[in-house]
């Protein structure tokens, strides 16, 4: 029975079905089902440390309802996407407008990039492909690169795009990691067509090839469409990946690792990332929360997840520290006390 808590994640779609297919302040249902119920629940029910053991890790990580309800992201994410696209043809009032592209923004962000993020950490290459198709309808394809091989690597140093610095600010952080995330793409990718002597410009770039999907993707939805449709589907994508990049910053932090010689860092270790047990908040977004022991091992399956010993807490759900870091001066009074001294 334990997938089925899984299921919860689901009860987005659900709400932006809601929204689409309504008027008024029910447009906004997801944005407020997102960032009001589910904080508050989050803070009522209260984390929950508790792991697998070894015995039931194994068999979890074996169990295929897991991997079917993570599989259900991908016709569900395409599915709302048409939808979107057929709704925001029609005249509505903008309030309307406005509603139903952030109900689609916060699809993108969770379940669009966050299960592409889990997806594309695994080594069956239809896996794979179902992350890089999630990230298509996000338009952030390049998170596949940079992320795996780049953020994994890098992470808690200036290298590193997606780490948050001290005092730096959410808004700052999001101009800064976007440029920073995507020039780290093409230069992982540069370097290892150099390193296999093939051309930077060609098809077995897969940076340029992932660009010119997502470009197509817009053409088409402008010519099937209208430029109106397109207008509002990029304004979706960039709420989901402003999303993505908002639990990024919570992630890290200010978290540093320290340069052991020249060339070297000390190794990532579960005091590199801010973690959060809250129960509600997990299930959602597909065990995120426990970000640790993803950094500790990359691979493992969301379901086997541990909270790790050492691991730094946050004091609410990764929810409820997104709304917190729209408030520079108060998110600084109340992670700044937190940090490593």
């Amino acid at each position: 029975m334990r997938p089925l808590r899984y299921i919860m994640a689901y009860s987005l779609p659900v709400t932006v079905a809601i929204s689409f297919s309504s008027q008024g302040w029910l447009c906004f249902l997801p944005l407020l089902y997102g960032f009001g119920i589910i904080p508050l629940l989050d803070q009522l029910v209260g984390p929950n440390q508790g792991n697998l053991n070894s015995k039931e890790s194994e068999l979890a990580k074996g169990a295929v309802g897991f991997d079917v309800i993570i599989y259900l992201a991908l016709p569900v994410q395409l599915l709302m996407l048409v939808w979107f696209l057929m709704v925001v043809q029609q005249p509505m009032p903008t309030t309307d407008l406005v509603g139903k592209i952030t109900a689609m923004g916060m699809l993108c962000g969770v379940l669009g990039i966050n299960v592409a993020h889990e997806l594309g950490h695994r080594t069956k290459k239809y896996e794979r492909r179902m992350a890089k198709v999630l990230l298509a309808s996000s338009l952030y394809m390049h998170f596949y690169i940079e992320h795996n091989k780049g953020h994994h690597r890098n992470v808690g140093t200036s290298m590193d795009g997606a780490t948050a610095r001290r005092n730096e600010a959410l808004y700052v952080f999001w101009l800064r990691t976007l440029v920073q995330s995507f020039r780290s793409a093409w230069e992982i990718t540069a370097k290892e067509l150099r390193r296999k002597k093939q051309p930077i410009v060609g098809v077995h770039n897969e940076m340029l090839m992932m660009l010119l999907l997502q470009i197509g993707l817009c053409v088409a939805i402008c010519w099937l469409c209208s430029l109106h449709v397109l207008i509002c589907f990029l304004c979706a994508a960039l709420m989901g990946i402003l999303l993505l990049e908002t639990v990024n910053y919570i992630e890290h932090y200010g978290l540093y690792r320290k340069k052991v010689s020249e060339y070297r860092y000390e190794d990532v270790v579960p005091e590199h990332s801010w973690n959060s047990d809250h129960a509600l908040g997990r299930v959602v977004l597909f065990e995120l929360t426990r970000h640790s022991d993803h950094h500790w091992e990359p691979s493992k399956h969301y379901q086997t997840l541990n909270s790790m010993q050492g691991a730094l807490q946050l004091p609410a759900g990764y929810p409820a520290m997104m709304l917190l870091s729209l408030l520079p001066p108060v998110w600084f009074k109340i992670m700044n006390p937190r940090l490593p001294k």
